[in-house]
């Protein structure tokens, strides 16, 4: 079983949402276990607790920022983009299937907003992904936004021990598909469309038991490059991508570092020797390398990365960076991953 099917909780019914995600394991769950009632509408106020802070939601949200592509896309998803007032922080184009609905739904930036612009959207609800939105430097505090009467809300899957990973901590448990689960329950009941959320996470487990059924790649190293020609930005293990490893069966040869992203040297990752090279297609010019061709043009005329077999065998699997992050799109992923060494097996 992946590590994948081994952390899905059951979303058959809508009536469990509130107390489900306890049973799932590390993830906050809902405080208010009267949240949906018998008729699978949620009750207001909705209380949730997120990621050691205290959200009361006094009525479904009607104009909402989403600070992160991966939170836009499950919005999306549960089919709100009337309600969503701007978007940022966009790495890849949004999702085929979900082009039409995002097509009038307006862009604040392309990366991070400032909070003027945030502001002027006039929302009454703000949602990132990840936590360094939600700090000094950032778009502003959490406390800042409360303080306009916006209630703000930041992902379960960047946030560990009650603090988030992206907003200057360091994970100390490994990232879980829970996680990913709870992020897409909450936003629906808080939206007061739970038939839509058990059913896109309905959808997400499907997928993923269709992808890994059969798949034993054991024997695989890889490593993740996500971006940077001069000091690789690599996955740790504790982080996303290294859950893309573990569902597909295969290793992580950066599992002992806890960072989610670090930095390491070209000549670290030579050393340790992945068979497979998961490569990020970054549709930005953020960092050298970040699309996908600078990448393979680097790695075979470098002369410290050309003498990597998985370099001279073109073992390389390429993802966009959303699919290496914990959204919906990292399902894409492991379809990816799992197709790309299903292909590579004659040469194993």
């Amino acid at each position: 079983m992946s590590a994948f099917s081994k952390g899905v909780c059951a979303l058959s019914t809508l009536t469990v949402v509130a107390g489900l995600l306890t049973a799932c394991g590390e993830s906050e769950s809902v405080t208010e276990t009267e949240a949906v009632g018998g008729d699978g509408k949620t009750s207001y106020p909705l209380v949730i607790d997120n990621c050691g802070q205290s959200v009361t939601v006094d009525a479904p949200p009607q104009r909402v920022v989403s600070l992160d592509q991966n939170s836009t896309e499950i919005l999306l998803s549960l089919g709100l983009e009337d309600r969503i007032v701007g978007t940022a922080s966009w790495t890849d184009p949004v999702r085929q299937n979900l082009e039409a609905a995002n097509a009038a739904v307006p862009r604040l930036a392309d990366n991070a907003p400032t909070y003027e612009v945030v502001l002027n959207a006039d929302p009454d609800f703000v949602t990132a992904s990840f936590g360094r939105h939600f700090k000094e430097g950032g778009v502003t505090t959490r406390a800042r936004f409360a303080e306009t009467g916006t209630e703000t809300y930041l992902s379960p899957t960047d946030c560990d021990n009650g603090v988030s990973i992206n907003g200057g901590n360091t994970r100390t448990n490994p990232l879980t598909i829970d996680s990913l689960y709870q992020e897409i329950t909450e936003l629906a009941e808080i939206f007061d469309v739970q038939d839509k959320g058990a059913e896109l996470v309905g959808q997400l487990q499907e997928r993923l038991n269709a992808a890994t059924e059969g798949l034993d790649k054991s024997g695989v190293s890889m490593a993740f490059w996500f971006a940077d020609t001069k000091s690789p930005y690599i996955a740790g293990g504790l982080g996303s991508a290294n859950l893309l490893a573990t569902t597909v069966g295969a290793t992580n040869v950066f599992s002992d570092i806890d960072d989610d992203w670090p930095a390491v040297g070209w000549e670290t990752m030579v050393d340790r020797g992945p068979s497979v090279l998961i490569l990020g297609d970054l549709l930005r010019d953020r960092f050298p390398g970040d699309r996908l061709a600078d990448k393979i043009a680097f790695l075979e005329s470098d002369p410290v990365t050309k003498t990597m077999q998985a370099v001279k065998d073109k073992r390389f699997i390429s993802l966009h960076g959303a699919e290496m992050n914990p959204s919906i799109r990292l399902v894409d992923g492991v379809e990816k991953v799992a197709a790309g060494l299903r292909e590579m097996e004659p040469q194993s």
